[in-house]
C-alpha cells in the first residue's frame, strides 16, 4: 500500500471553486467548521460575478489558501494559514468523504506546517479542534501538535518551530524515507537558502533539515550528493542528469539546479529509491536507477 501523498496548491482554479462548493454542501464536511456558512457564501459570490479562471488573489483574502492533491492530482481538500504576527492558524478539511481514513489530514498537515515555518517563518502554528472532531484531534496529535488550552467546544494545539523542526531531524514528521547530506553540501546549502526564494527552495530547506548529515568521505557511494550525475526514471521516460548549485545549471546539458523542483527532489536519495514529487504543477514518480558518478567516491571534494 503506497503511504499516503499530499500537495498543497496555491493556485485557485474557477473548478476548484466549484468542488469547494459542492465540499461545503455537504453537512458532514462542514459539521466542525465554524465559518462554513460565509465560506460558502463567498464562493457563490466569487463563481457567480467573477468571470476569471484564475481566483487565487480572492481566496488569498485574510490569509492563504491551498487546494490540496493527492498522488493522482485528484483534489481532496484544503488547508487555510492565516498568519498573526509571529503566530500563524492552520484551518485544515478534507472535503470528499471517500477520502477520509486514508491519514491524508496528516499529510496535509505536514505539507501545512512546512509552509507556515520554512516559508511564512511562523514561531508558532496552532489548530483550533472542536472536541467531538475525532479524526483532526487525532490526525493533530499524530503530527506532534501540543495541547495548550481546552474550553468545552475548542481545543487548542499547538506546534513550535523549534518544536517542528526537532521533530523534522528527528524523521519524527511524516513518513518520508531516510535521505544524505555531507556536511560540506550541508553547509554550502544552507548559505545558498538564504539568498533564494521560491517554492523549491521552501522544500529544499525541508529536506536538508531532515537528512541525516554524514562525512564526505563515509557517505555510500550510491547516493545523489551535489554534482553527481545520476540515471532517473520520469514517468516512463529515461533521463540522465547531474545535480548542481544554481550558477552551474544549463538545461541543454543536463545539468539540473538544486533549487529547482526535480533538483530539490532528488538530493540525498539512493539508487532504487522512488520519489511522488509536484513538478510543474503535478504530481511525478521518480525513481532514482543508477548513482554513475558521485564526486565524494572519486575522492573529489573541497572543504
Amino acid at each position: 500500500m503506497s503511504k499516503p501523498f499530499i500537495s498543497l496548491c496555491p493556485e485557485i482554479t474557477r473548478t476548484d471553486a466549484l468542488t469547494l462548493m459542492d465540499w461545503l454542501e455537504d453537512e458532514r464536511v462542514i459539521r466542525y467548521l465554524s465559518d462554513s456558512r460565509h465560506v460558502s457564501r463567498f464562493i457563490e459570490q466569487v463563481v457567480g460575478r467573477v468571470q476569471l479562471p484564475i481566483l487565487t488573489h480572492l481566496f488569498n483574502q485574510g490569509g492563504r489558501f491551498f487546494m490540496a492533491y493527492d498522488r493522482h492530482d485528484v483534489p481532496v481538500g484544503f488547508v487555510r494559514l492565516v498568519k498573526t504576527g509571529s503566530n500563524c492558524e492552520i484551518v485544515l478539511v478534507i472535503g470528499n468523504r471517500d477520502n477520509w481514513g486514508r491519514k491524508l489530514g496528516a499529510s496535509a498537515i505536514h505539507e501545512g506546517m512546512k509552509l507556515a515555518f520554512l516559508e511564512m517563518r511562523a514561531e508558532k502554528l496552532i489548530a483550533k479542534v472542536h472536541p467531538d472532531n475525532a479524526r483532526s484531534l487525532k490526525a493533530f496529535l499524530r503530527c506532534g501538535f501540543l495541547l495548550e488550552s481546552e474550553t468545552p467546544t475548542i481545543k487548542s494545539f499547538s506546534m513550535t518551530s523549534e518544536r517542528y523542526l526537532q521533530l523534522l531531524r528527528e524523521n519524527a514528521v511524516g513518513d518520508s524515507s531516510d535521505i544524505y547530506i555531507t556536511e560540506i553540501d550541508k553547509a554550502r546549502l544552507g548559505s545558498l537558502i538564504a539568498l533564494e526564494e521560491g517554492p523549491a527552495v521552501v522544500d529544499l530547506e525541508h529536506e536538508i533539515e531532515r537528512a541525516i548529515v554524514v562525512d564526505p568521505r563515509q557517505v555510500a557511494r550510491n547516493v545523489v550528493t551535489m554534482n553527481s550525475r545520476a540515471l532517473l526514471h520520469l514517468g516512463d521516460q529515461e533521463v540522465e542528469v547531474s545535480l548542481v548549485y544554481p550558477q552551474d545549471a544549463d538545461g541543454s546539458a543536463g545539468k539540473l539546479s538544486v533549487c529547482s523542483d526535480f533538483g530539490a527532489a532528488i538530493l540525498g536519495y539512493q539508487e532504487g529509491d522512488a520519489i511522488d514529487w509536484r513538478i510543474s504543477d503535478r504530481t511525478r514518480r521518480i525513481c532514482i536507477e543508477k548513482v554513475l558518478y558521485q564526486p565524494e567516491a572519486a575522492g573529489d571534494f573541497h572543504l
